[in-house]
């Protein structure tokens, strides 16, 4: 009974930090939607059971983008529901593997740009971009980088996600809630793509000497 009622109340307060973060990112005019969220083993807050993580809850969620913080917050008066982005409505994440990830942080620090950036369990980093710009063909062809734009969407923090919890590592408020031009994250990524090849490429002619 009593570890019945601690995991009630973690649900509660999971849930209530859910939704004040819904409600904050809204007021600020991101596109936030609740995401099904998982139930035991399965994934729970929409018909039929979703296996792959967190999707929208309503069906009719592009008619949804842009709703007022105050009836975003009814979204989240029931349920733990996860905390989604809809991306191609301003914001667009580029998804890449935690170690391109972690170089393109480096790259983007080198020259004093703060970008937020998300990290998900399953070692994925989403640099948070402005909406409309395509990706660079030299990064398009790149089987570890993925661009959501219109039509799609992410997971935010503090959502629930696999065996963990989506989390920031570099947290808006840390940029001014600064979003870059999608171009200043590219050329980071292609800087930190190439980067290997070149450190590689020293070292050959470091040895050779």
């Amino acid at each position: 009974m009593l570890e019945t009622e601690r995991s009630d109340s973690w649900r509660r307060a999971f849930r209530v930090e859910l939704r004040a973060e819904a409600i904050g990112l809204a007021y600020r005019g991101w596109p936030v939607l609740p995401g099904t969220y998982p139930a035991g083993a399965q994934w729970a807050g929409r018909d039929g059971i979703e296996d792959t993580g967190p999707v929208p809850v309503h069906q009719d969620w592009r008619e949804r983008v842009g709703t007022k913080a105050e009836q975003v917050a009814t979204w989240w008066t029931g349920r733990p529901y996860s905390l989604l982005l809809a991306t191609g409505a301003g914001y667009d994440a580029i998804e890449v593997d935690d170690d391109l990830g972690r170089r393109t942080a480096r790259v983007l620090r080198s020259v004093g740009i703060p970008v937020p950036i998300i990290a998900t369990p399953n070692s994925r980093w989403l640099f948070l971009v402005h909406s409309g710009t395509p990706l660079a063909a030299d990064l398009a062809g790149n089987a570890d980088v993925t661009l959501h734009g219109e039509g799609g969407w992410i997971v935010l923090p503090p959502s629930p996600f696999g065996h963990g919890v989506v989390h920031w590592r570099v947290k808006p408020e840390a940029c001014g809630w600064h979003i870059p031009h999608s171009h200043t994250v590219q050329d980071a990524l292609l800087d930190a793509v190439e980067a290997p090849a070149t450190d590689g490429l020293v070292s050959q002619l470091v040895a050779a000497d």
